[in-house]
C-alpha cells in the first residue's frame, strides 16, 4: 500500500511538471518567444528543477549517515550502561529499519541514563544515612567500590544494612537508657555525685553526646556493677551499725521508745544513714565505757549461749577461759569479748545448716530413747484409745529419721570441712564419732538395766521358793480341793501338805494348765536370756571390731543393720516387748 501510495506521488510529480511546462509554453507562445529563448528559458527550469532534486538527496543522504552515526553513538552507550550497571546486553528485534533502531537505542539509552542518575542519588542518601550510623556506632561504613555504578542488589542489600544498624541503633541506646537511669537510680540512692568524666555523660540527659559503642555499653555495664558492689558493701556496713546498735541497746538496756524515736527520725541517702547510724553507735561506745562490768557480764552471758548452740565443748572453750574468769574490767577486755563474739557468731552462720540437722538428730535420738523406756514398762500394755498403735507409728518413723539424718549429717559435714578446710566439732568430737558414743552410751545403758533386772528376778525367784509355811490354826493335814490346784502340761507343781508337827512336804502333780505367775516367770526368764545374748555382742560391737570400749563413727543404718543379722540368735528387749 505505502509503495503504491509513492508511485502515485511520483506519477502526479512528473504530471505536475509536465502540465508546468505546458503552461510554460503557451506563455511563450503567447507572446511570441521565439525557439531559441524557449530552449534557454526550459534549460534554466531543468536547471532549477535538478538542482532543487539535488540539493533534497544530499540533504537526505546526509539524514542517512547521521542515523547510522547514531545508531553506533547509542549502542556504545548502551553498552557501557549495560555493563556499569551489571545490566544483560541490549538486544535489538530482527528486520528493523535504521530508523528504527535508532529510535530504540535512543529510547534505551535515556531510560538506562535516567536510572544510573537515580541509582546514582539514591547512592548518596544511604551512604550519607550510613556515614550517620557508623559515627553513632563507631562501626566500619558500607563498602561500595568508588566510581561505580551499584546494581539494584547492591542497592537493596545496602537498605537492608542500614535497616539492622538502625535497630543495632535502637537496641544500644534502650541498654544504654536502662544502664543509665539504673547508675542514677544507684546514685541517688547512695547519696554520691558523678565524679569520673564516665560517670558524668552517662547521667546526663543527652543522649547524642554519648557514642553508643560497645566499648561504651561495657564500660556502663562495668559501672553499674561497681556501684551495685559498693551499693551492697554500704548496704552491709548499715547493716552491721545497725547490729552493733541494737546490740548497744541491749546491754544498755535502752528504752523502747528510745530506740523507735531513733530509728524513724534515721532518713535521707544510704551514706546520710550510715552517718547518723555511726553516730548513735559514737554516742552508746561512750555510754557502754561507763558501764563496762555490767555489759561485759552480758556479753558473757550472751556469748555462753551461743557456745551451747553451738554443741562446742570445753576444749574448744578453753582457750577464752582466762578471759572469761578475768575481774579486771576494761575495755580490752571488752574488745577481747566483742572479737570472740563475732567469730562465734560467724561460725554459727557458716555451719547453721549442720547445727540445724543435729538438732534434729538429737530430738529423734530423745525420743528413740524414750520409745525404749516406755518398752520396759509393764504398765503400757494396759492402755486403751489406741495409744501402742501411736507409738507404734511414732517409733518406725522415728527409726526411719535417725538413720538419713546421720547420713544427711556425714555428707554434709564431709563438705563443710572440705570448704572451710577445718574438722567441725560437736562438744569436742567429730560429728560421727560424738553420734557412735551416744549409741555406745545407749548400750551400756541398757546392758546394766538389763543386769539389774536379772539380778532382782534371781532374788525373786530364791525368796519364793524358800520361803518358810506360815502355820495353820488347826492342826492336821490338810490338802488344797481340786479346783485351787494349778496345772501345767510340762510342769508338775508342787502341793503342800502340812502335819502336825508343822513340817511341810512338796508332792509332785501334774497339771493341764500352768499357773500364771510361772507363765509370767517364764516369759521374763526367756526375755533375760534374750536380752543376755544380746548384750553379749551387739551389731554396733560387732561393727566396731575388737576395740569395745573406743567409740568409732557408725550410723543408726549399721546399727539397724547388723541388728536385723542378729534377730536369729537373739532378741532385743525392745522387739520382745513389742511382741508380747
Amino acid at each position: 500500500m505505502s509503495s503504491q501510495r509513492s508511485e502515485a506521488l511520483a506519477f502526479s510529480l512528473v504530471t505536475g511538471i509536465n502540465h508546468a511546462m505546458a503552461k510554460l509554453v503557451d506563455i511563450w507562445d503567447s507572446m511570441g518567444i521565439m525557439e531559441e529563448q524557449r530552449v534557454e528559458r526550459m534549460e534554466t527550469v531543468k536547471k532549477h528543477i535538478e538542482g532543487l532534486l539535488n540539493d533534497m538527496i544530499t540533504e537526505e543522504e546526509a539524514l542517512k549517515h547521521r542515523i547510522r552515526t547514531n545508531v553506533i553513538t547509542f549502542e556504545k552507550q548502551l553498552d557501557t550502561l549495560c555493563l556499569e550497571m551489571s545490566m544483560d546486553p541490549y538486544k535489538l528485534e530482527e528486520g528493523l529499519t535504521v530508523l528504527q533502531i535508532e529510535k530504540n537505542l535512543r529510547l534505551r539509552v535515556e531510560v538506562l541514563t535516567k536510572e544510573k542518575g537515580d541509582r546514582l542519588k539514591e547512592l548518596h542518601g544511604l551512604q550519607q544515612q550510613d556515614k550517620e550510623l557508623c559515627l553513632e556506632l563507631c562501626v566500619i561504613p558500607y563498602y561500595v567500590p568508588t566510581g561505580s555504578i551499584p546494581s539494584r542488589t547492591q542497592l537493596q542489600e545496602f537498605r537492608e544494612h542500614l535497616k539492622t544498624l538502625s535497630e543495632e541503633k535502637k537496641s544500644r541506646a534502650k541498654v544504654f537508657s536502662g544502664l543509665r537511669e539504673d547508675i542514677r537510680k544507684l546514685m541517688e540512692d547512695m547519696g554520691q555525685k558523678p565524679e569520673t568524666s564516665l560517670e558524668k555523660e552517662s547521667v546526663c540527659h543527652g543522649e547524642e553526646i554519648f557514642l553508643l559503642t560497645h566499648e561504651n555499653i561495657k564500660a556502663l555495664q562495668l559501672l553499674l556493677s561497681q556501684m551495685k558492689v559498693k551499693k551492697e558493701s554500704l548496704m552491709n556496713t548499715l547493716a552491721e551499725l545497725k547490729e552493733r546498735a541494737m546490740c548497744l541497746w541491749n546491754r544498755l538496756e535502752a528504752l523502747e521508745q528510745d530506740r523507735t524515736a531513733f530509728q524513724e527520725s534515721v532518713q535521707g541517702t544510704l551514706s546520710d544513714q550510715i552517718t547518723q547510724w555511726q553516730g548513735e553507735v559514737d554516742r552508746l561506745t561512750v555510754l557502754q565505757k561507763a558501764m563496762l562490768e555490767d555489759v561485759i557480764d552480758k556479753v558473757r552471758q550472751e556469748l555462753v549461749a551461743l557456745w551451747d548452740k553451738c554443741n562446742q565443748g570445753t576444749e574448744q572453750r578453753e582457750p577464752f577461759n582466762a578471759h572469761i574468769c578475768d575481774d579486771d574490767f576494761t575495755e580490752e577486755l571488752l574488745a577481747l569479748h566483742d572479737a570472740e563474739l563475732l567469730k562465734v557468731k560467724n561460725y554459727y552462720d557458716q555451719a547453721k545448716p549442720l547445727l540445724e540437722v543435729l538438732h534434729k538428730w538429737e530430738k529423734y535420738w530423745a525420743l528413740f530413747q524414750d520409745f525404749e523406756k516406755k518398752a520396759n514398762d509393764p504398765n503400757r500394755f494396759s492402755n486403751r484409745g489406741g495409744a501402742l498403735l501411736k507409738e507404734a507409728k511414732e517409733k518406725v518413723k522415728v527409726q526411719k529419721m535417725l538413720p538419713k539424718l546421720e547420713e544427711e549429717l556425714r555428707t554434709g559435714v564431709e563438705s563443710w570441712e572440705k570448704d572451710q578446710g577445718t574438722a567441725f566439732l560437736v562438744q569436742g568430737q567429730r560429728v560421727m564419732t560424738y553420734i557412735s558414743t551416744q549409741w555406745e552410751e545407749h548400750k551400756q545403758l541398757r546392758s546394766k538395766e538389763k543386769s539389774e533386772r536379772a539380778t532382782t528376778s534371781k532374788k525373786g525367784e530364791m525368796t519364793t521358793l524358800f520361803k518358810t509355811p506360815t502355820k495353820r490354826a488347826h492342826g492336821g493335814m490338810n490338802t488344797l480341793t481340786p479346783n485351787k490346784i494349778r496345772k501345767t502340761p510340762t510342769q508338775p507343781i508342787m502341793v503342800r501338805s502340812y502335819s502336825c508337827n508343822s513340817s511341810s512336804t512338796f508332792i509332785s502333780v501334774p497339771s493341764s494348765k500352768p499357773p500364771l505367775s510361772q507363765i509370767q516367770m517364764q516369759k521374763t526368764k526367756s526375755l533375760e536370756r534374750s536380752n543376755s545374748s544380746s548384750s553379749q555382742r551387739t551389731p554396733l560391737q560387732e561393727y566396731n571390731g575388737t576395740e569395745e570400749n573406743k567409740p568409732v563413727d557408725i550410723s543408726y543404718s549399721d546399727f539397724t543393720g547388723d541388728l536385723s543379722k542378729k534377730t536369729n540368735d537373739a532378741v532385743f528387749n525392745s522387739t520382745a516387748k513389742d511382741l508380747f
